[in-house]
């Protein structure tokens, strides 16, 4: 589909975020992405599919494209929608991170999808967990030097 991400590892080329994150949880455990516990593991994965699946997708170039010139009020709607759902969830499985207090894949996807609705100026005020969740998440290394401001791809004014 001529996306990103795809990640060149092993010897293999392997397309779409979550089909990375679980290579590499599968291929290189440590640190662990995915809960041992099947209900949280569950919860990890439904946050992780309801961003990924759910709302993200509404928001690639081909997509917006289709919008007009004013993509932003279809690109504000979709991501208004899907955090609606996504605070509720969260409002019942967070702890300091999306499940519980260890950073797992939902976290992984979390991040970008703010950064998406900066960009498209949602208000956020009406999703306090998501909100504290991302600054708890940006706080962290791992999370400010991956953060979509900073890849070497990203064009000037959308930079950090």
């Amino acid at each position: 589909m001529k996306q990103v991400p795809a990640l060149k590892i092993d010897g293999i080329i392997i397309g779409q975020s979550l089909a990375i994150i679980e290579y590499l949880e599968e291929t290189r455990p440590t640190p662990r992405l995915l809960p041992q516990d099947p209900k949280k593991k569950a919860s990890v994965r439904m946050i992780s599919d309801l961003i990924s699946s759910g709302i993200q997708p509404l928001q690639n170039l081909s997509v917006l494209k289709q919008m007009g010139d004013n993509p932003q009020p279809w690109a504000q709607k979709v991501i208004i929608s899907g955090f609606d759902a996504l605070e509720k969830i969260l409002q019942s499985t967070a702890g300091k991170y999306c499940v519980g207090d260890e950073v797992s894949m939902a976290d992984l996807c979390l991040v970008p999808q703010v950064a998406n609705a900066e960009r498209f100026n949602v208000d956020l005020t009406p999703y306090p967990t998501i909100n504290h969740i991302n600054k708890t998440l940006l706080a962290l290394e791992a999370f400010q030097v991956s953060h979509p401001s900073r890849q070497p791809d990203t064009p000037t004014e959308l930079r950090a």
